[in-house]
């Protein structure tokens, strides 16, 4: 069955419009040509009765069935003239007279007014038998156009559809893929090496990222392992004091932070994503997980963060993006709030994120979720939100802000129940 928006079912439709309407044009242009001939004929034989009865020296109606005259003049008048074409000028008609249809010629020869009948009963039988033909002709037509629009459709549209399934097959990295042995030297033939250049240089394009990828996971990670096994050998120095213990503290969160952005990351540009095969993760643990290791970031300021774990789901994800996830909306939360509280809450569907901070006004809050875009009081760089946007889609789920100024903002990350387990490969 061919779908309405589909290529072979515009070409068989517009094949098939214009067959029948080609058919219906051509059918009543032969029903009306038709007709004029037979009304021309009847015109030829009143005339030919007209003269012959009217060269006698005294008109006398022609005596048959479907024939009649009448006379008005000095000489000669008839009785019983139809009051429907006494008054009648020269001419020919198409009159009722009674009840009983006729062509009527009406003609002036010498000083004197004939009305010839000609009766058309039998013509509009001829007629309507015919008109019967040229319908049964019609529809012949538009089905045979019909027939005619699906099988050329099928024929034009081989090449494209086999085009088409060989491209929605392919894979990029298919390096001995050619899609112009599948065309011929026509239109098609230009899409199809369009494609191959285009395949071409997609190749080239993942093979320079599969090396980008080698090369930041290494000339990343590297550094800061390093800086984490130096600030390992510096926390083993007992002569350091509180302030400088809470310093190194800081290089190695921001450390361990980069590593987890890092490995975020690379797992955002693999295509493929968290496999069914490997059981679910544990919401509930990364929540507290991530809490603990922001609470640090308090510091003594007057902010309360609290954490309701109401049900404790289990979901398919990679841990790293959970983590950036929810760190992201926990440092947004207390970089907003001076003073106030800061609530987590599971549910099996959800997880909320409030804070009780400056809030957002509605123009801040319509593009909140845009990439680069940063608030009047932002000091990052307009990534954060955007990235958990771009996480929450790779699996599904939803995020949702909800802000009114001065009196804080709350986030909220959807777990669909139709797309809690279900995962692109």
């Amino acid at each position: 069955m061919f779908q309405t928006s589909s290529l072979r079912f515009r070409v068989a439709f517009y094949y098939a419009l214009f067959g029948a309407g080609l058919s219906i044009l051509l059918s009543g242009g032969v029903y009306l040509t038709v007709q004029q001939i037979g009304h021309r004929l009847m015109d030829q034989v009143l005339l030919g009765e007209l003269f012959e009865h009217a060269s006698e020296g005294v008109f006398e109606s022609p005596n048959t069935a479907s024939i009649k005259g009448y006379i008005r003049s000095k000489k000669q008048n008839s009785r019983n003239i139809p009051d429907e074409i006494r008054a009648l000028e020269p001419g020919n008609y198409n009159i009722m007279v009674g009840k009983t249809d006729y062509r009527v010629l009406v003609a002036d020869l010498a000083d004197a007014r004939y009305f010839m009948l000609f009766d058309t009963a039998s013509q509009h039988l001829q007629e309507t038998e015919f008109f019967r033909y040229v319908v049964f002709f019609a529809i012949f037509m538009i089905v045979s156009s019909a027939i005619g629009g699906v099988i050329l459709a099928s024929r034009v549209t081989a090449s494209v559809t086999r085009l088409a399934r060989q491209v929605s097959q392919a894979e990029p990295r298919d390096a001995d893929l050619s899609l112009i042995k599948l065309t011929g030297n026509d239109e098609v033939g230009d899409l199809a090496r369009a494609f191959d250049r285009y395949l071409r240089r997609l190749r080239e394009f993942i093979e320079r990222e599969n090396y980008f990828t080698a090369d930041v996971s290494h000339e990343l990670r590297t550094p800061l392992a390093i800086m984490l096994g130096t600030v390992e050998v510096l926390e083993q120095d007992a002569t350091l004091t509180a302030k400088q213990r809470e310093r190194i503290a800081r290089i190695r969160r921001a450390a361990q932070d980069m590593i987890e952005l890092t490995s975020a990351l690379l797992l955002m540009a693999r295509e493929q994503q968290y496999s069914r095969d490997e059981p679910p993760g544990h919401v509930g643990e990364v929540v507290r997980g991530c809490v603990e290791k922001h609470l640090p970031l308090i510091a003594g300021r007057p902010i309360r963060m609290e954490v309701k774990l109401i049900a404790e789901p289990d979901l398919l994800f990679e841990r790293p993006l959970l983590e950036v996830v929810i760190g992201n909306l926990i440092r947004n939360a207390l970089f907003n709030t001076k003073a106030g509280f800061i609530l987590l809450r599971l549910e099996m569907d959800r997880l909320v994120v409030q804070d009780t901070g400056v809030g957002m006004r509605p123009d801040e809050l319509a593009r909140a979720l845009d990439r680069y875009y940063k608030g009047p009081s932002s000091a990052g760089s307009g990534v954060g939100l955007s990235l958990v946007k771009r996480i929450c889609e790779r699996y599904g789920w939803r995020i949702s802000l909800d802000s009114q100024e001065g009196q804080g903002t709350t986030a909220v990350i959807m777990f669909s129940a139709a797309n809690q387990l279900k995962v692109v490969t």
